[in-house]
């Protein structure tokens, strides 16, 4: 009964997690799609080097609007922070590693590090007790929805 009850206490835990990230992902997915415009990222992304940088500004967008919102939902969340991780991944390593650790003063990749962390557990972990994935789960009889929720 002890295990029980400690492993809904980390599962509220994952929920916090979850949401959190998932809205700091969402609000820069609708930053870029409503403020910047696909053009913008485009173009954001062409100064960096990016190959295909129109293809890639609506992969980018649509990775951190969408799986932003998955996350918040908890909805698909494992498969939703899969591209998130990646996407902080490279973020780091082509935008953030040269300027150091801290982002102040100069953009280091202590937030994107953060972020990459977060996503790379809640793909490992799951969605932990408020969730979209669970309510699922255990509404269908689907093995591989059940799967995804624990």
């Amino acid at each position: 009964m002890e295990a029980a009850r400690i492993a809904r206490v980390q599962g509220w835990g994952l929920t916090i997690l979850r949401v959190v990230v998932g809205l700091v992902f969402f609000v820069h997915g609708f930053q870029k799609l409503f403020l910047m415009g696909f053009g913008g990222v485009a173009g954001m992304m062409e100064g960096l080097g990016v190959p295909a940088p129109g293809l890639f500004a609506v992969i980018l967008t649509l990775v951190e609007l969408l799986g932003g919102l998955a996350l918040i939902l908890g909805f698909f969340t494992r498969l939703a922070a899969i591209p998130l991780a990646i996407d902080m991944l490279v973020a780091t390593l082509t935008v953030h590693l040269p300027n150091g650790f801290s982002v102040l003063p100069d953009g280091g990749y202590e937030f994107t590090l953060v972020l990459l962390a977060a996503s790379v557990a809640l793909a490992v972990a799951g969605p932990g007790e408020a969730a979209l994935d669970r309510f699922l789960a255990t509404r269908t009889n689907t093995p591989a929805l059940a799967r995804l929720s624990r």
